[in-house]
C-alpha cells in the first residue's frame, strides 16, 4: 500500500512540478558551472548504498561530508545554493528515488556513505530496516537542529507507529514546515 502511494504520488508531484523543476535546472545550470544534479551515495534500507540525487547548491570539489561539518560552509555554496537549500527545492531530484524504489516519501533521511555514527545507531535501533524517506519524524521536529542521538530517537519512534496516517501527518507537517523554511540550518 505504501510503495503503490509512494508511486502515485511521485508520479503526481512531478506532473505538478515539471515547470517549477525546469526552472530550478535553468538556474542552477546559470548561476554556477558544473553538473545540474549532484549524486550523493547514501544508505538505503539494509544499509545498501544507493544514489541519490539533488540539484547541486555546492560548488564542484566540496568536500563529501554534512554540510554542517565544513569549516564555513557557505563559501562553498553556489550562487543559488542557499535559497534551494532553505526552500527545499534541492530535494526535488529525489522524486526519481523514489519511482526506483530506493526512497520513500516518508522514512527516515538517507545518511551519508561516512556517517558511521548515525548508521551505527540506525542499525542497532532497527531503523535500517526502513526505507529512507523524503521527509520523516526526525525532520519534522528539528531536522538539522537534532543531535544523532534525538534524530534516532525520533526514528525509533516512527517504526514502531507506523501507519498510513501518521505518514499523512508526517507529510503535513513537513508541507507547512517547508512553506515557513522552520529548522534549517544551511
Amino acid at each position: 500500500m505504501k510503495r503503490l502511494f509512494d508511486l502515485l504520488l511521485a508520479l503526481l508531484v512531478a506532473i505538478v512540478l515539471a515547470l517549477p523543476i525546469l526552472a530550478v535546472v535553468i538556474v542552477v545550470r546559470l548561476t554556477s558551472s558544473g553538473p545540474t544534479l549532484y549524486w550523493s551515495n547514501r544508505v538505503g534500507r539494509r544499509n545498501i548504498i544507493f544514489k541519490m540525487p539533488k540539484f547541486r547548491t555546492m560548488k564542484v570539489g566540496t568536500p563529501a561530508v554534512a554540510t554542517h561539518l565544513l569549516s564555513d560552509s557557505t563559501q562553498y555554496l553556489t550562487p543559488a545554493g542557499s535559497f534551494l537549500r532553505k526552500s527545499s527545492l534541492d530535494e526535488l531530484p529525489q522524486l526519481w528515488s523514489i519511482l526506483i524504489g530506493d526512497m520513500s516519501f516518508v522514512g527516515p533521511r538517507p545518511a551519508l556513505f561516512n556517517q558511521n555514527d548515525l548508521i551505527a545507531l540506525r542499525t542497532q535501533y532497527g531503523v535500517d530496516k526502513l526505507v529512507p524517506g523524503l521527509t520523516g519524524w526526525a525532520q519534522v521536529n528539528g531536522r538539522d537542529e537534532l543531535s544523532i542521538s534525538i534524530k534516532v530517537q525520533y526514528e525509533v519512534e516512527y517504526l514502531q507507529k507506523q501507519s498510513f496516517w501518521f505518514d499523512m501527518k508526517i507529510l503535513g507537517l513537513t508541507f507547512s514546515k517547508v512553506v515557513r523554511r522552520s529548522g534549517v540550518s544551511h
